[in-house]
């Protein structure tokens, strides 16, 4: 879909793609092409696929062809459920058990989780973050690590600059924004994807139409359904950073972690049990050169995307968070998967995600 939302012409597509297949002088790179690429690259360097909980790469033959794997080479969802007792720690403060000064902007991936403290108080109303390490984050964007910008690839240092402050927009119109969070559609986040990549287009329309295991709109957006829950208060609790380096053809690729700390309670008037949803997500984006790939001016291409979510529902995809309170907790099953700290920042995602295999939904020792 290029600008105005019009639509590109099949036959256009044909030309296009047997002019790259031909190695055409000069002729644009068809950015899921250049995933294709990334993705092979990816996999030489990093060995086997990595194993998660239903969302291997897929390809599926079609009208338009192969469904291009190399977009979701790392595109990955582990849900971690919500143990039905409380654990030892559950309530443990982390990074003094929520108490102490403010920690300073995340620059560099810590080299162990959050200490746990031995009984700390759970969240209410009013302090919707204590007895967690979020407690002493930074709200929303503030969270965010942004590293200084320098001439990279195609783009000069103020273009650096303007690509990180766009990809730091983009993680607050898909993970922040109070409309969003509410269960609306993140328009602003989505108009930020490069229009151009086929793929993307398809699953998009697909997650917001029919969500499913392989099409959720949760592996990049934060949607909560209004009738069922709300968030309590106005804050956001996040932490993580922003990298970049040159990628192929001379983009700048940059790769954002974060994790999001959502406290909720029951949308019915009066209720008053607080709970966290805790979302944590690797994107990994390329600003690419305009002369070089087929892109929209403020646009960039995804290129992967892997995260995993404490209690925001397992097995159901809805295409909304689901958050477990007491009353579901005490009658749901015990889960078989691994345990996971989701607070825990010292390892990425990819590692949990190899951790958790095909386990299903794990149990979180902290919430």
């Amino acid at each position: 879909m290029g600008k105005g939302g019009e639509s590109i012409p099949d036959e256009e597509w044909e030309r296009f793609l047997r002019d790259a297949e031909a190695g055409a002088e000069g002729a644009p790179e068809d950015p899921s092409a250049r995933a294709r690429m990334v993705a092979r690259r990816l996999r030489e360097e990093s060995g086997p696929p990595e194993p998660w909980r239903g969302h291997r790469p897929v390809r599926r033959r079609g009208r338009k062809g192969w469904y291009v794997a190399g977009l979701l080479v790392a595109a990955a969802l582990v849900v971690v459920a919500l143990a039905p007792g409380w654990v030892a720690g559950w309530f443990g403060g982390g990074d003094g058990g929520g108490e102490g000064a403010p920690l300073g902007v995340e620059s560099a991936r810590p080299d162990q989780p959050p200490p746990t403290a031995a009984a700390a108080a759970g969240p209410t109303l009013e302090q919707p973050f204590r007895g967690s390490p979020a407690a002493r984050w930074a709200d929303g964007t503030a969270g965010i690590g942004v590293p200084e910008a320098r001439a990279t690839g195609w783009m000069s240092k103020g273009q650096v600059a303007r690509a990180l402050e766009k990809t730091r927009d983009f993680l607050a119109a898909s993970s922040l924004d109070p409309a969003v969070l509410r269960g609306e559609r993140p328009g602003k986040a989505i108009a930020s994807i490069n229009p151009h990549q086929r793929d993307v287009r398809d699953y998009l329309a697909a997650a917001f139409r029919a969500p499913s295991r392989e099409n959720d709109p949760l592996l990049l957006f934060s949607r909560f359904d209004a009738a069922e829950v709300r968030l309590a208060g106005d804050v956001v609790k996040t932490r993580g950073r922003i990298t970049y380096r040159e990628g192929r053809l001379g983009a700048v690729e940059v790769t954002t972690d974060v994790t999001y700390v959502y406290p909720v309670v029951r949308a019915a008037a009066g209720s008053d049990e607080v709970v966290r949803t805790i979302v944590r997500r690797e994107v990994v984006m390329s600003w690419d050169d305009p002369e070089k790939v087929v892109t929209e001016p403020g646009t960039f291409s995804l290129v992967s995307y892997k995260g995993d979510t404490t209690n925001g529902g397992c097995g159901t995809f809805t295409g909304y968070f689901a958050p477990e309170f007491g009353a579901e907790r005490a009658t749901s099953r015990p889960e078989d998967g691994p345990a996971v700290d989701p607070y825990d920042r010292s390892t990425s995602v990819g590692t949990r995600v190899r951790e958790g295999g095909d386990a299903g939904c794990g149990t979180a020792t902290r919430s």
